[in-house]
């Protein structure tokens, strides 16, 4: 993996200190989230390097985008990141935990993501911080679906990007706090593979009135080789889309 910083078209990720450097997970949670509502607060639980954060500070007007990052490297990184950018003074990182922050944080917030830590198919590495962004015991998806559901507005939506065979007990797990989903977005890297990633757009309310919109979205047809419906998610980012 690379540590050399990560041009896109209107910032730039120094990603040196982070174990978890910038990958398609994070940007396409930060290109799908949606906006439509015009959220004028906007938390990024576990921020790595700010990634998200700062597609969130680039595609919207909100007027505060506040990330969660616990690890201390990386809630440096994060940090200068965010100085770094255009819009410095929108974003501003926390350096805690996810619990101390629900406790202790009394404001609501439009739109809150999160591109959690989660079981990879590989194994656990000898490198302790990369294990501690990528593994689900640092950050279980429960624990993040409650906290979550007291930090959201009343009409507020909260956007993840899971493994698409977490999909049904995330859901399940997240219909206990009252929360349910208006979208659904499946990906699979290329044509021939298996679903790979579920991103789920959730707000409160009653399962039987919603129909959830559900779609699919394919990265590539071959190495290398973009869809047309990836390239119209990311373009605004990507330096060569």
């Amino acid at each position: 993996m690379s540590n050399k910083p990560f041009k896109f078209k209107e910032f730039t990720i120094n990603q040196d200190q982070c174990a978890m450097k910038v990958g398609t997970d994070g940007v396409l949670l930060g290109a799908w989230a949606s906006i439509e509502n015009i959220p004028f607060s906007v938390l990024d639980i576990g921020a790595g390097t700010g990634i998200i954060s700062l597609m969130l500070a680039q595609r919207s007007y909100a007027e505060v985008i506040d990330a969660l990052e616990i690890d201390d490297l990386a809630y440096e990184q994060c940090v200068d990141n965010f100085e770094q950018s255009p819009w410095g003074d929108r974003l501003f990182c926390y350096h805690a935990s996810l619990e101390e922050f629900a406790d202790e944080i009394e404001d609501k917030y439009d739109l809150i993501l999160s591109n959690p830590p989660f079981y990879s198919e590989d194994y656990k590495s000898e490198n302790e911080q990369r294990d501690l962004a990528r593994f689900s015991d640092a950050m279980p998806f429960e624990h993040l679906i409650e906290s979550a559901s007291k930090l959201l507005s009343e009409n507020g939506e909260f956007c993840v990007i899971i493994p698409f065979k977490e999909e049904e007990q995330f859901t399940a797990l997240a219909s206990n706090y009252n929360l349910y989903p208006n979208k659904i977005l499946n990906v699979k890297g290329n044509p021939n593979s298996d679903f790979k990633r579920s991103l789920l757009n959730f707000s409160f309310g009653n399962d039987n009135a919603k129909t959830v919109e559900k779609s699919v979205l394919t990265i590539e047809t071959q190495r290398h080789q973009y869809t047309e419906d990836y390239i119209n998610l990311t373009k605004d980012f990507y330096l060569k889309m």
